[in-house]
């Protein structure tokens, strides 16, 4: 199954925006900002023909593209200059999108929410930070080996990610499987919290049953008031029911407070028989 980062790097190798000769060279800025040398490596086709065609319409035709094991190689004759601090929004665009296209990856949003990009040197990764905290987009910095990364883990950051690089369709599909996943996660959550409070009730009911179990079988039933007898035999015969199910069952019905009232009666007659 093609992965969700080289899906986005498809759409992004695929933008029709290289006639703006500035904004290609602030691309084309990004790609060198995660690498250290004048030769770029990567296992994706897509960030191959896109680096090269950010080459050619820099006017820097002087290159070669080659394969080295499975892994596309494109070097340059000389270095290339970068460009200095960023003035606009689409100049900080272009960076970024050319840097993600570089070294950049993003897990399935069907499992979790997670997006990063290398770089080689801790100065280029905050140059990068700094642009997405300026734009709002909250990312981090850690170090790994002796790289830099630039990382994003909340999903709503992540999708305004997307949509700052000019991934748009897969801003789409990103926002269609958060909300699956999030979806999915709140059933989960109720389901988990109703199973709790089910564990919870089933665990007092037990108890409860103990008690009464406890005072019949001392002869002390009849000592009970009438309201607790009633309940005691009710518990008895719904040991699933909860403390407000029981309260409406009651000849004359009464809140949850008033059953729990009831049964601490109840226990604290059977906590005398126990200590006797």
């Amino acid at each position: 199954m093609e992965s969700f980062s080289r899906k986005v790097k498809e759409e992004l190798s695929k933008l029709n925006n290289l006639s703006n000769k500035d904004l290609v060279k602030y691309e084309l800025q990004g790609y060198l900002l995660t690498t250290s040398s004048n030769k770029f490596t990567t296992e994706n086709e897509y960030n191959i023909n896109r680096f090269s065609k950010l080459l050619s319409n820099s006017g820097l035709e002087d290159f070669k593209i080659e394969m080295q094991g499975n892994k596309f190689c494109i070097t340059t004759k000389k270095q290339i200059e970068l460009k200095q601090d960023v003035t606009d929004v689409e100049e900080a665009k272009a960076i970024v999108r050319g840097s993600f296209m570089g070294a950049g990856s993003i897990s399935n949003p069907k499992s979790k929410y997670h997006l990063e990009i290398v770089f080689q040197t801790e100065e280029n990764a905050i140059k990068v930070n700094h642009i997405l905290n300026h734009f709002e987009i909250n990312s981090k910095i850690l170090q790994r080996s002796k790289n830099y990364i630039v990382y994003i883990k909340d999903g709503e950051d992540i999708s305004n990610f997307l949509a700052f690089i000019g991934a748009n369709k897969s801003v789409l599909k990103f926002e269609e499987n958060r909300v699956i996943r999030d979806v999915r996660n709140n059933v989960n959550r109720i389901v988990n919290c109703e199973t709790a409070n089910l564990n919870k009730v089933i665990k007092t009911s037990v108890k409860q049953i103990e008690d009464i179990k406890l005072i019949k079988k001392h002869n002390k039933f009849k000592d009970l008031k009438d309201g607790e007898r009633e309940l005691a035999e009710l518990r008895l015969n719904n040991p699933e029911a909860s403390l407000t199910e029981l309260g409406k069952m009651l000849k004359k019905p009464i809140s949850k407070s008033g059953v729990n009232h009831r049964m601490r009666a109840i226990q604290s007659v059977a906590e005398e028989l126990r200590n006797s």
